[in-house]
């Protein structure tokens, strides 16, 4: 049985009918890692003892008898900014590389305790601080969609993207303050949720931004992101952002149902930025008559004038919060810190006086006019990537492309799934289901609507050079 190709969902199902064991299942996926990390470069930091001696674990509980929650002996991989007490955590910079964590994270805490195995640390962004998936100090996951030009791996949670996709683990763990779930959903062809801020608690998560931050699931099917995320979900005491959210069990917005009646806005096509790949357009307008097909009503609209001037104006608030954190060794050039994420940090000292303030301000006025747009639709379909992924030998660090269209989601403190929709020249294409503050379960139950009726989410990288 080719355990490796299996959804946690799917997982889960084999574990509760005794078909394999957990320890089967992280012997099945140590063996790729071990097989395939040394060109993919997903993995920081591989806990191969420590997961077997928690998949062993797991089984003595299982045969016990006693019930079990849904992931209990299933596997998981952290993006390396989710501290784990004890272990090296570096954020995705070499001048971490040496750095143990003293404290652990919301986010580990709370799949440990329902009973996930973890498999190791993912490559990151440094700091998480760009959309391109670049690393220049630790080296940038290889995209798995192709083995022979090294292309983007989408960022911040590159190894994330790359882990998934190449089956490595079922699902993972990323982060997205500016599309860093999103965008590494889209350029591997996953399902990738980023959830509204404060759903799930940050402590123990080494920071980019406060203000915009949020951990999100990464995975293979809308069912998967559903069941981490009823894990994940809950107030957080070290964390008061979460302490008011309200509580759902978000599987249930995955069951089988119709989304008839629903209304999903699309963009005005004149509104996307010109440099809008033609395939990845194509892609989006076929999954609009998708949903249309299945009966939601699918309005064409114009958002806001200033909707895209918000990939800017979310830019000047994780710069400046990004120096305020990192500003005690940013300036000093004798630390190891990738030349593109010290000149973004840098950029906020360019800022004019009270820039950061007046981001701000705005920031809660557009987050209430918003709303008020959004009130008679139940979504918004957009692409995530302006394009399939590039090579890594032709990134521009400066270019817009990366968080055009997912930024303004962060600054609006919406939530959004990323799906994928296609591919162009055997390289996947995305789009994004764009829902209300803590409108998860809505954004789920279309994307899993999307989901039954196409199969792209079952389309894998072929790695058979790798012996695979």
């Amino acid at each position: 049985m080719t355990l490796h190709t299996l959804t946690l969902t799917e997982l889960a199902a084999g574990l509760a009918a005794k078909r394999f064991s957990a320890r089967e299942i992280v012997d099945a996926l140590l063996g790729r890692i071990a097989k395939a990390n040394g060109k993919l470069h997903a993995f920081a930091e591989v806990y191969a003892d420590a997961a077997r001696a928690m998949a062993d674990g797991a089984d003595r509980a299982r045969a016990a008898g006693f019930p079990l929650p849904p992931l209990h002996g299933l596997p998981i991989a952290y993006k390396d900014l989710c501290d784990i007490a004890g272990k090296v955590g570096t954020g995705g910079s070499k001048m971490f590389e040496a750095r143990v964590a003293t404290e652990t994270s919301n986010t580990v805490e709370r799949l440990t305790a329902a009973g996930m195995v973890p498999l190791g640390k993912l490559h990151m962004v440094e700091f998480a601080f760009g959309g391109w998936g670049t690393n220049p100090l630790m080296g940038a996951p290889w995209n798995p969609w192709d083995l022979a030009t090294q292309r983007v791996p989408g960022g911040s949670s590159s190894g994330t993207g790359v882990a998934v996709a190449a089956r490595l683990t079922p699902a993972g763990i990323g982060s997205d303050t500016g599309g860093s779930v999103r965008i590494p959903s889209a350029f591997n062809g996953l399902v990738g949720l980023k959830v509204t801020y404060g759903r799930i608690g940050l402590s123990g998560t080494i920071m980019l931004s406060w203000s915009l931050d949020s951990i999100g699931p990464m995975a293979r099917s809308v069912e998967d992101c559903a069941l981490l995320l009823n894990a994940l979900a809950a107030p957080d005491p070290r964390d008061p952002t979460t302490l008011g959210q309200p509580l759902e069990d978000f599987t249930l917005a995955t069951r089988p149902g119709s989304i008839e009646g629903l209304r999903i806005a699309i963009p005005d096509t004149k509104q996307l930025p010109n440099f809008m790949d033609a395939d990845v357009v194509k892609a989006w307008q076929t999954a609009a008559r998708t949903f249309e097909s299945l009966g939601a009503a699918v309005e064409a609209v114009r958002l806001p004038g200033w909707y895209f001037d918000l990939a800017r104006s979310t830019g000047t608030i994780i710069a400046s919060e990004a120096y305020s954190l990192h500003r005690d060794y940013i300036e000093d050039m004798s630390k190891a810190i990738g030349p593109g994420v010290r000149a973004r940090a840098q950029a906020a000292k360019t800022f004019l006086p009270g820039a950061y303030a007046e981001e701000i301000r705005g920031m809660a006025e557009r987050r209430r006019a918003f709303a008020e747009w959004f009130r008679p639709y139940d979504g918004i379909v957009m692409p995530t990537m302006a394009v399939p992924a590039i090579a890594l030998s032709e990134v521009d660090e400066t270019s817009p492309i990366p968080g055009y269209l997912t930024r303004p989601g962060n600054y609006l403190g919406l939530c959004s799934l990323a799906m994928p929709s296609g591919l162009s020249g055997g390289l996947p294409l995305g789009i994004q289901i764009v829902g209300k503050p803590f409108a998860e379960r809505d954004v789920l139950r279309l994307g899993k609507a999307f989901q039954d009726a196409t199969d792209f989410h079952r389309r894998a990288p072929d790695l058979s050079a790798l012996g695979l």
